[in-house]
């Protein structure tokens, strides 16, 4: 198995450049969380938003306005380098990917970080299941869905879920084992059938890669962290930044932390 930098190193390694890809697979044992950085006047509808749709969007930590460094997350955290890769959204659309988000940073935006479905693949690695994205060094493949979130405000949307392929039996585990991680998504929204959620090519994913999926497996599918993204498309606040998808921000918290006993 291949080392991995230590969640600070990586942290480190990312503010440099010297690491500018995906986090899946890396710091196993620790947190990982996806971002939304918005200004105060839209920050109490999105909270709202979190609250009413607890699967895709888990709250992990927000800041207070201005606010770009979490101690309780990481001593050293800066949320506005420390992650691999950013998009910047204007007005609901995307105008801009960007490694460092320093020049953009104003004493108005408040920070979420929401649970990411990466932090239950070690659990999942641990049982000795494959995770198909991180045994083939993919980004894991993301689907927008007909599933409704509950709307808060101007927030609304459906929502994006990620996939791991599994045959019965082993789906059947991966979905206990990620069950005792509700505040990093939980268990797992359906299995087979993609079309039943409006996904209708499950080889051509709106987000991340496409993965293998054998003969005797079906695709097993988690709500998504990606999911405020779509519902920043609908609410077109004027300003917005977000992780870009598979680019998290690794933290110094344990998973161990968030599961349930």
């Amino acid at each position: 198995m291949s080392t991995s930098p230590s969640p600070e190193n990586l942290r480190m390694q990312i503010r440099r450049g010297k690491h500018t890809g995906m986090t899946s697979g890396l710091c196993q044992g620790y947190v990982q969380c996806n971002l939304v950085i918005l200004p105060t006047a839209w920050a109490a509808d999105f909270t709202q938003f979190c609250l009413a749709n607890p699967k895709p969007c888990p709250l992990i930590a927000t800041s207070k306005p201005g606010e770009f460094k979490l101690p309780e997350l990481g001593l050293d955290v800066d949320i506005r380098t420390d992650i691999s890769s950013y998009r910047v959204f204007e007005d609901g659309l995307l105008t801009d990917e960007r490694s460092d988000i320093r020049s953009l940073w104003r004493d108005d935006l408040v920070v979420f970080l929401l649970g990411c479905s990466f932090s239950f693949e070690e659990a999942i690695l641990a049982e000795g299941l494959d995770v198909r994205n991180i045994s083939e060094g993919r980004n894991v493949p993301m689907y927008r869905t007909n599933i409704d979130c509950e709307p808060a405000g101007p927030f609304s949307g459906k929502m994006v879920v990620s996939m791991r392929p599994f045959n019965k039996p082993d789906a059947t585990r991966a979905t206990d084992i990620s069950a005792r991680f509700p505040r990093v998504h939980g268990a797992p929204v359906h299995y087979g059938s993609p079309e039943l959620i409006g996904i209708k090519d499950i080889n051509n994913p709106d987000y991340g890669e496409a993965v293998t999926i054998n003969s005797d497996e079906e695709p097993l599918f988690w709500a998504c962290g990606v999911t405020p993204q779509v519902a920043l498309e609908q609410a077109k606040p004027p300003f917005c930044i977000t992780h870009s998808p598979g680019c998290m921000l690794v933290t110094d918290v344990l998973n161990s932390n968030f599961e349930s006993k």
